[in-house]
């Protein structure tokens, strides 16, 4: 069954993937930061059971990962295939993790709030990922019974949060703005309605290989439809700079030959490491959409990027970093052998 991250969208050129996640707590439980272990535990097992045991049709496709049961390569790579937050994985104790075996629907449990409901899929398609998480929400919320405010919301352990509970983002590719100067300006401009754009793991991450995350911040007073909008329509401006910036950068032969040798390179690398990659990467990326680079479709750039970062490369064997980054260049040249230079 493919993932989300071996397919690719609308607009695939610029967006990589959408993300619709809800933040919800249960009504007769303290927020997580105030809970007993006995609370945690019980909150866990109440959520686990809503989802595995309900008669939605949907209860089949998910299974059941406890952080306490699992090694730090397979908590990271969870994080490394955006399922969960890097917060998450910090204090594995009565945390659990709801997954569908296409890694589309997740659903964090005991990590900010009671529940992280979060859909991913491919491409720009907010609307389809609210929809799915919001059918998600209205099913688990008949028997968990969500904490709700008429006048506020839905009430979140970070005020920040609380109203629609709701975080729409979009992964970008922006390699043209980027390389211009342009970032600084554009997310100055961003806060100003109501948009964060940050690394591609979310808040305290910093941008790689120009891969970045575009999202809302505000959460009360605008309905859901409301802030998927906002982010549709910034977005589609930001594709437009992009694509207009790429057109003038691929002109020059700097960006030429940096896109080619980046080519050459992961082509023909017998040691890559990973922070090298996403360098690279992103320079062929943008070589493919602008026609320099043929013989390469984005699902195969997109499922290289989460299969080659260090954690996910570990899960079924253990390697020295070196062998690690053998390993990575080996992948990496097969998978894009059959490219080819205009």
């Amino acid at each position: 069954m493919m993932k989300w991250y071996e397919k690719s969208g609308k607009e695939a050129d610029v967006v990589i993937s959408t993300r619709v996640r809800l933040a919800r707590n249960l009504q007769d439980y303290p927020f997580p930061v105030k809970m007993s272990a006995e609370q945690r535990a019980k909150v866990e097992q109440a959520v686990h059971d809503a989802v595995m045991r309900g008669n939605s049709s949907i209860s089949n496709s998910f299974r059941y990962i406890s952080l306490d049961d699992i090694g730090q390569n397979e908590a990271v790579s969870l994080v490394e295939r955006h399922l969960v937050s890097p917060e998450f994985i910090s204090a594995p104790n009565g945390r659990g993790l709801l997954l569908t075996q296409d890694e589309t629907i997740s659903i964090m449990i005991n990590e900010e709030d009671h529940l992280r409901i979060q859909v991913m899929c491919e491409g720009l398609d907010l609307e389809g990922a609210y929809e799915m998480v919001d059918r998600v929400d209205t099913l688990l919320n008949e028997s968990l019974h969500f904490a709700f405010d008429e006048n506020l919301g839905y009430l979140t352990q970070c005020p920040t949060n609380i109203g629609t509970g709701m975080r729409a983002s979009l992964m970008l590719h922006l390699p043209a703005l980027q390389e211009s100067g342009a970032m600084r300006r554009v997310a100055s401009s961003l806060s100003k309605l109501g948009l964060v754009i940050r690394g591609i793991y979310g808040e305290g991450s910093e941008p790689v290989g120009a891969f970045y995350q575009l999202s809302n911040q505000v959460t009360l007073g605008l309905s859901e439809q409301a802030a998927i909008a906002n982010l549709k329509s910034i977005a589609e401006q930001l594709i437009t700079q992009e694509r207009n910036a790429r057109t003038e950068l691929v002109k020059t032969v700097e960006a030429q030959d940096q896109i080619f040798r980046s080519i050459g390179i992961l082509k023909s690398a017998r040691v890559l490491r990973s922070d090298e990659f996403m360098r690279l990467i992103s320079y062929v990326r943008m070589g493919v959409a602008t026609g320099l680079i043929t013989g390469i479709a984005y699902d195969t750039i997109n499922s290289l990027i989460v299969q080659v970062q260090p954690a996910t490369m570990m899960l079924t064997k253990k390697m020295t970093a070196t062998e690690r980054d053998t390993l990575r260049a080996g992948v990496v040249s097969e998978r894009l052998k059959e490219s080819s230079v205009n």
